[in-house]
């Protein structure tokens, strides 16, 4: 965790919590002292969560929220707000991907890919800032792009689209949303070993994968946690609109 950077007194939502980089973004924010709200669509996991952030002395509720439901999150965020006294910053993180050839792509694929990654982390967005807005208070949005949405992954083509179209809102929020004191950034994550990819880079593919790479490794979690802390944070104040890859040099490869 980055030294120094403290959010006492600020409140967070997480989406995406149960897992992976959502898991992470999530106690990084609770240890530098946010409380912190936790959403995804299963809450079997985010009470466990919950229960290692309180035990670490943190504060965490759970609300439960479909991202590809419009009705859903504007509830969770709702729920979220009156659980924490407002949000002040929001982790737009919920993602999902699968990797075929275009033309194997099928409208459910399709659907699958754009519902959660574009109309979900948009109207996320949406509502946390109707209520930064309606709070008059500074706030902080930082949604999870992906370096696939400033270069072209082989067989990911939904997905890049996906997350090239989160690069663009994070601009367009950006500039309509600044009047307001709501700072609105994109990270941009390369290769991150999870959970749930772990597996992947001990096989042979994985591992002629990794060898492409420009160190010849992929990042962990905790390599974002000082860039999630800076944007999250009263330093980032004068930066709104960035795109900011976090990919060990894989974008200018």
């Amino acid at each position: 965790m980055a030294q120094g950077t403290r959010l006492d007194g600020k409140t967070a939502l997480v989406t995406g919590a149960s897992s992976g980089l959502g898991w992470r973004f999530a106690q990084v924010l609770a240890g530098a002292g946010a409380r912190v709200a936790l959403a995804a669509r299963s809450t079997e996991k985010l009470e466990q969560l919950k229960q290692e952030i309180e035990q670490a002395g943190g504060r965490a509720c759970v609300v439960r929220m479909d991202v590809t439901d419009v009705a859903s999150v504007r509830a969770a965020v709702l729920a979220a707000e009156s659980a924490l006294e407002g949000i002040d910053i929001l982790v737009n993180n919920s993602g999902v991907n699968k990797q075929q050839r275009a033309l194997e792509v099928e409208e459910a694929d399709y659907d699958y890919v754009t519902d959660t990654n574009c109309k979900g982390a948009f109207f996320v967005a949406q509502a946390a800032g109707r209520g930064m807005i309606a709070r008059k208070c500074p706030g902080r949005i930082i949604n999870i792009a992906s370096v696939a949405g400033v270069r072209v992954l082989a067989q990911l083509s939904t997905y890049c689209m996906s997350k090239a179209a989160v690069i663009q809102m994070t601009k367009a929020l950006a500039h309509e949303w600044g009047r307001y004191n709501i700072n609105v950034n994109a990270i941009c994550p390369g290769y991150i070993e999870t959970g749930i990819n772990r597996a992947y880079w001990e096989t042979d593919e994985g591992k002629k994968l990794m060898n492409m790479l420009p160190r010849r490794r992929v990042g962990q979690p905790e390599d974002l946690d000082g860039l999630l802390l800076l944007l999250a944070s009263e330093q980032s104040g004068f930066i709104n609109g960035a795109v900011i890859t976090a990919d060990d040099g894989l974008a200018v490869g």
